[in-house]
């Protein structure tokens, strides 16, 4: 890579996941990349991994859902470099949850990270990119974003909200030729997906639960890694065009196009289902992916 292709880029939350493997990834293609996280001593695999392909991924301490470490950890980075080419936005959390259940203080908190945190992070580079008049935004969501998951009402929503903010922001940022993208993976095979093995067998949506983790091992089943979404993302920051979404990882692409076909009656007789296997059938007919678990 010339040197004037190779861009600044941070990427939050880059201990795991995607984000691991999205720094990693990115710094083999010869960018200078920061990877954050809330404490450093948690990102000895990451220094690992890109030591393996022989890159450097440099860390910073930043914890997206506190003002004073975003602008502690960003002014760092751009004390070093003196500005930031792209800044990924992939820090974020899970939460299983139909709503009668939602504890009300851990919604806040998956809020705080996963949408309020975009927003500190955007706050901290966008002076330095508009003085430029240029940069990348990108932000990770998920399919989630897209349609409304099963017992998950509080992370979709955030993802939700999300989307949102990506367009607002895309058009907010025109006039700077700052673009804006929003990755929507399925699901990845990734530590995240731990978090996704509660029933809740004693609930009275315990139907709910169980076929929200159906679909997760579906997921977990097809095997996607985090590197397929590294690779998307790596597309989308060079992607000359103002597209805003790139759907990835299992599902995604079923997902997304399919909610615009289904009918918000057949949306409420899905929910509806009297048992797993007329669920999973309606599934199969609205998006086109068995979800029924293996015999």
């Amino acid at each position: 890579m010339s040197a004037a292709a190779a861009k600044v880029v941070v990427v939050t939350g880059a201990n795991s996941g995607i984000g691991r493997a999205a720094a990693v990834h990115l710094a083999a293609a010869g960018h200078t990349v920061y990877g954050t996280m809330r404490d450093l001593a948690k990102g000895d695999k990451l220094l690992a991994k890109a030591a393996d392909v022989g890159a450097i991924v440099n860390t910073v301490a930043l914890d997206v859902a506190d003002d004073d470490s975003v602008a502690s950890g960003m002014e760092q980075i751009l004390h070093a470099e003196g500005h930031v080419d792209v800044l990924i936005n992939n820090a974020g959390v899970g939460m299983n949850a139909v709503l009668e259940e939602v504890d009300i203080e851990a919604a806040k908190d998956v809020f705080d990270v996963n949408y309020f945190g975009i927003v500190r992070c955007t706050q901290a580079v966008l002076p330095t990119m508009r003085e430029r008049r240029t940069g990348t935004i990108v932000n990770i969501s998920s399919i989630a974003g897209r349609l409304a998951a099963l017992a998950q009402v509080i992370y979709a929503s955030s993802k939700w909200a999300v989307e949102c903010l990506s367009e607002n922001l895309a058009q907010e940022l025109a006039p700077w030729n700052i673009k804006v993208r929003m990755i929507e993976p399925g699901v990845t095979r990734t530590a995240l997906l731990a978090k996704h093995t509660d029933l809740n067998e004693g609930s009275p949506y315990a139907d709910a639960y169980r076929r929200m983790f159906a679909f997760y091992m579906a997921g977990i089943e097809a095997g996607v890694g985090a590197d397929v979404v590294a690779q998307t993302i790596a597309g989308a920051i060079d992607d000359p065009s103002d597209r805003l979404r790139y759907v990835c990882a299992y599902g995604g692409e079923e997902l997304g196009s399919g909610r615009d076909g289904v009918s918000d009656a057949d949306w409420v007789a899905l929910g509806a289902a009297g048992s797993d296997e007329e669920y999973f059938e309606r599934f199969r007919s609205a998006f086109g992916l068995d979800i029924a678990p293996s015999t």
